[in-house]
Order: structure tokens, then C-alpha cells, then sequence
């Protein structure tokens, strides 16, 4: 049987992509979600040619180590009649609004990495574009998917109808250790990344807008280029906050990546359910209901104001 869209059209299944930024780490993620989707994966393109990964999942993709001619292969296709269905991002931050524009322009939807932009202004440019070319930009916001995530939003929506001026008060604090290669890569550029409240935060700040509401304030207590801290005050809840890649800051007895959310005195587990994320994410878009230019305004809003009151963010 056909598998099929919630609206009975078109299949999810047969589906053509191509990448951008394969050799990165995260692409990995999404050659497993375009595999599990039965998709195809026609072109792949990288500066950087260690993409032996590519012999795992499609062996066959062309592949180029030049923008231009990915971009010349991808119009060639377009104009013969082999249109792509999805152009995936997985390039550097600062790059991601370039390369979308570039799958809305071969008449692709997109799938990008977070984050979607790094400039709140860039996200207009977007959805113009978006209404030009008739096709949409997606972008991924796995902690939304996240188990844990859905069972915590519905209990805060029952606390809510039972208390609607009940004010939860939460901590979130999240701990990525990396080691030197990272002060010296494009990651620990402000202009290219968006620092460490961007790069390595956005998510979290997009689960507290979603689970939490708009921001009506927020403070921040310490900016490094490795950590940061500060509070929110959001329509329903108080938070503080706490981001690091510093190795010293995962408590003592707990192993790499700490993440820890707290809700009114109750943790909530966020260690595991992270398996399968990006494939719930792509089996969304495919589905018509992936997250786009609106669904990530208010997060990259938020760091935008937050990387300005740390004097980090590049002006217009």
C-alpha cells in the first residue's frame, strides 16, 4: 500500500535530496532520516572530500568539492526535467540563509539545520522568497519531538487550566564539553556561528518558548565565549539558565553531555529518547507539518537580544 500524506496525496516514500555540508558531523543525522524516508540522495557537495560516509548510505550520490558546479548540476537537473524535492543544510551557521535560498531557487523545499538563521532580519528575506518560489524552508527542531518534551507540554497545560496564574519555576542547564579544536574552528566565531547562545543553545531556547510562552524579559548574568548564563521571564514561567562546553562544568559522577531540566521542583529526563529525533523531524516535513520561518522567529529573536546585551552581535 502507498504510503501516503495525512491529506492522501503525495507518498512519503521516493523522495529525491541532496546535501550541503556532508562531511560535517551532524549530516549523519540526516542521511539516516533520508534512508529511513526511502529517499534518494542524487548530489552531495562539501569543501572538504573525507565523505567516505557516503559509501554507507548512498554510494552512487555525485558528489562536488565546489559550490558553483553543485549549484550548475542542481539548475542542469532542474531544467531537464529531474527537479529536486529537498535540498539539506547542514553547512555553517552563517551560511544556512545562502544555501536556503539556493533549494527555494531549483524549486526544492528545504530541510536545514538549526539554527535556521543567525539574524532575526534574515527570516523575512526568507519568507519572501518562500511566497516567490512556491516551496517551503524547514528547519529541524528535534527537542520539539523529544518524548519527554510532549509529556512535560501536557502537563504544564494541565497545571495551566487548572491554575491559570500558576507561574512555574524552572531551571534549565545544559553542558556540551568540546575541547580546544573548538576555540579555533568556525564554530567559536561570532560572526559565523552566533557564539555559544546560538550554536549551542537556540534548541533549548526553543523549547522553553514553546513549553513556556513569549519572552517578557531577560537578563544575562555571564557571557564567555565557552559559557554563559542569565534568567528569562517568560508568559508562565521564571527561568535561569546555564549553557557551557567546559569539560570542569559536568557535575561530578555524570559522563559527557549534561543536560538537565527542572519544572516546579521535578526533573524531567532529556539523557535519552534522542535516536530517533531527526527521523520524527523528517517524517513531519515530508508529512506537510515540518517547522518553518514563523515556528523559529521567537528563538533566534530571543538570542539575537541576549548576543546584544553581551556586546557579541554583529549590527546591520
Amino acid at each position: 500500500m502507498e504510503n501516503l500524506n495525512e491529506e492522501g496525496n503525495a507518498p512519503l516514500f521516493g523522495k529525491s535530496f541532496a546535501i550541503l555540508g556532508v562531511a560535517g558531523y551532524i549530516a549523519r543525522k540526516h542521511l539516516e532520516a533520508v534512508r529511513a524516508m526511502g529517499g534518494f540522495l542524487v548530489a552531495a557537495c562539501d569543501p572538504h572530500d573525507s565523505v567516505g560516509i557516503l559509501e554507507q548510505y548512498s554510494p552512487n550520490t555525485s558528489f562536488f568539492t565546489e559550490y558553483e558546479r553543485f549549484d550548475r548540476y542542481l539548475e542542469k537537473q532542474k531544467r531537464a526535467g529531474h527537479g529536486l524535492d529537498y535540498l539539506i543544510v547542514c553547512t555553517p551557521n552563517y551560511l544556512h540563509d545562502a544555501h536556503c535560498r539556493l533549494g527555494l531557487r531549483v524549486g526544492a523545499d528545504v530541510i536545514c539545520e538549526k539554527p535556521l538563521v543567525i539574524n532575526p532580519w534574515n527570516l523575512d528575506q526568507l519568507a519572501e522568497l518562500e511566497k516567490e518560489f512556491k516551496h517551503k524552508v524547514n528547519t529541524i527542531l528535534q527537542l520539539r519531538h523529544h518524548p519527554a518534551v510532549a509529556e512535560l507540554l501536557e502537563k504544564c497545560v494541565d497545571k495551566q487550566l487548572k491554575d491559570k496564574d500558576h507561574r512555574f519555576k524552572v531551571e534549565l542547564s545544559y553542558v556540551t564539553p568540546r575541547g580546544l579544536w573548538y576555540d579555533t574552528s568556525w564554530k567559536a566565531d561570532e560572526q559565523k556561528s552566533g557564539g555559544i547562545l546560538m550554536n549551542i543553545g537556540v534548541h533549548f531556547f526553543d523549547l522553553l518558548l514553546n513549553l513556556f510562552g513569549a519572552c517578557l524579559s531577560h537578563k544575562l548574568a555571564h557571557y564567555t565565549s565557552r559559557d554563559a548564563w542569565g534568567t528569562l521571564k517568560l508568559f508562565s514561567a521564571d527561568v535561569d539558565w546555564t549553557l557551557s562546553i567546559n569539560s570542569g562544568s559536568v557535575p561530578i559522577g555524570q559522563k559527557g553531555p549534561f543536560k538537565r531540566l527542572v519544572v516546579d521542583g521535578e526533573e524531567v529526563d532529556l539523557a535519552a529518547g534522542f535516536e530517533n529525533l531527526h527521523i520524527n523531524s523528517y517524517r513531519h516535513i515530508l508529512r506537510g507539518y515540518g517547522f518553518g520561518v514563523e515556528d523559529v522567529r521567537p528563538a533566534i529573536t530571543l538570542v539575537h537580544e541576549l548576543r546584544e546585551e553581551a556586546g557579541v552581535c554583529r549590527k546591520r
